[in-house]
């Protein structure tokens, strides 16, 4: 199973290739896809000369974001659920995804509007406070990574997807008690979950002792159980059940305005999941900032991933780190 699971944009390209009469079949599918895309100006008012530099030729690093929102402009009291930096190898064999905690302690910049930022705060009100420009600059700062592209996902779209697939499979950690209506009680063990109850299972934290490192945890299992359903039951062999799923999926994302979904799945299409690295921003676990419980970063190991991040070599530093740590670590957590 784990060599069927394929990054989403990844599969498209491949399958096209085969059922969608070469290129040009690629291209006349993928521009109606792209259609469905929801588009952003994510870069507003940035000026490319107080941006970090894209060095490495070939290498992509994609910002995605999740949000309960589909429009990206109307931020007001909103905030990120999801905040992962995602890097695609120059040579295209590797990709690795960064989570960053939400409650993250990092400087935010000041908002284009001059009414907040410039100042401490967690990561996700970069996006309540300016949109999707502040939360890259914010994204940009603490990381030294050029954003290349970004992706806003709608969560309540994807549970839509979830539904298009008749559900997902997913292993509840622990018995729980939802804290959001109508308060389901997830049981301990693998369960088969519809798109909303899947939905309100990966936002719970407050249940977990780890809080925000379980919501990231139990989000990656779940995009990964959601390409496990779509090949356990031929969604990526049958061009019908594909085209609804991708419908389904490109109309819950809001990307750039310069994002091409054909050329990003050209580049993507030979990744599987096996080539595919899951991280934790570094952390120096949890703490108190303006009577706010934050997760606080650990600069000095964070400099050193993002340092790779930025000169491509994410591989090589893997390979001469510490030997696997916790989710608050940067060890690789497939």
């Amino acid at each position: 199973m784990r060599r069927r699971r394929r990054i989403l944009l990844g599969t498209l390209a491949a399958l096209l290739v085969l059922a969608g009469g070469g290129i040009i079949g690629i291209a006349t599918y993928g521009r109606s896809l792209d259609g469905n895309l929801a588009r952003t100006d994510a870069f507003a008012g940035l000026p490319e000369s107080a941006r970090p530099t894209q060095t490495v030729t070939g290498a992509m690093n994609v910002l995605l974001l999740g949000s309960d929102s589909r429009d990206p402009d109307k931020t007001a009291d909103s905030r990120t659920d999801t905040i992962m930096l995602m890097h695609l190898d120059a040579d295209h064999q590797k990709a690795e995804v960064i989570s960053i905690p939400r409650d993250t302690w990092v400087f935010v910049p000041r908002s284009a509007d001059g009414r907040h930022g410039n100042t401490m705060a967690k990561i996700n009100s970069a996006y309540a406070w300016g949109g999707t420009p502040l939360t890259v600059q914010t994204v940009e700062s603490f990381t030294g990574v050029h954003v290349d592209h970004v992706a806003l996902v709608d969560f309540a779209g994807f549970a839509q997807v979830v539904d298009a697939l008749g559900g997902v499979d997913l292993t509840i950690e622990k018995t729980i008690t939802s804290i959001h209506a109508p308060h389901r009680t997830f049981q301990k063990g693998t369960r088969h979950l519809d798109g909303a109850a899947a939905l309100d299972y990966v936002r719970q934290r407050y249940q977990f002792a780890d809080g925000d490192f379980s919501r990231e945890r139990h989000q990656r299992e779940f995009l990964q159980a959601l390409l496990d359903r779509a090949a356990g039951i031929g969604t990526l062999s049958n061009p019908v059940k594909l085209n609804a799923f991708l419908q389904a999926v490109t109309r819950s994302v809001t990307v750039d305005e310069d994002f091409d979904l054909v050329n990003v799945a050209l580049e993507l299409r030979d990744l599987r999941s096996d080539d595919l690295t899951f991280l934790g921003s570094p952390s120096a676990g949890t703490g108190m900032k303006s009577g706010q419980s934050v997760v606080l970063p650990d600069t000095t190991t964070a400099k050193a991933l993002y340092r790779a991040v930025a000169d491509d070599t994410v591989q090589d530093y893997l390979a001469t780190t510490a030997s696997p740590a916790p989710t608050s670590t940067a060890a690789p957590l497939h």
